[in-house]
């Protein structure tokens, strides 16, 4: 979406990496000034996808762009509207699979009494979708455990922190590679 944008055209988002600069935007943006229909309501599981959303985007921003004459590449008077819209689009999505995930867990007693919900990643670096977490564990009587969002960049990264947090924890760290057997897919 911030590459459909144009964003690193945008005064306010030069440097920044997408998502950031779609979170800076949508900031001072009217989310309600676009709807966009949330991926996968006809579906009941926890599953994700983001597809359905980037192409109603992607249309949205074409039809805003020959509303206001301009071509694609050119920044969108409405951009931070549009950034305030995809970022809450993807905050809902999200609150409602996890949300789902969260009551099989419970109706299926899968969970400890004091139950974690743990997110990592770009997403967790997201303040607007980390606090409707933090609303939804909140909610539901899960505490929400999120890495600094300096960590939560890049895969590797948060595989590093996740051992780091184990190795602290003394909990299934191995000290030799000897014997280990793996199978690369």
């Amino acid at each position: 979406v911030a590459r459909r944008l144009s964003l690193r055209k945008h005064p306010e988002c030069h440097g920044m990496a997408g998502g950031k600069a779609i979170e800076h935007l949508a900031q001072t943006g009217n989310q309600e000034l676009l709807t966009l229909r949330l991926p996968m309501q006809q579906y009941r599981n926890c599953n994700f996808s983001f597809s359905g959303l980037q192409n109603l985007v992607h249309n949205a921003i074409g039809q805003k762009e020959k509303e206001e004459g301009i071509q694609e590449g050119e920044i969108l008077s409405c951009v931070k509207d549009v950034a305030a819209a995809v970022q809450h689009a993807v905050a809902v999505h999200i609150i409602q699979r996890t949300y789902r995930a969260m009551l099989f867990c419970i109706k299926n007693s899968i969970l400890p009494k004091n139950a974690t919900l743990v997110v990592s990643g770009g997403v967790a670096s997201n303040q607007y979708i980390r606090k409707a977490l933090q609303n939804l564990a909140d909610a539901n009587d899960f505490a929400l455990l999120c890495p600094p969002p300096r960590l939560c960049t890049d895969n590797g990264v948060m595989i590093a922190w996740n051992g780091i947090e184990r190795l602290r924890a003394g909990l299934g760290v191995l000290h030799s590679t000897a014997g280990i057997r793996y199978e690369p897919r």
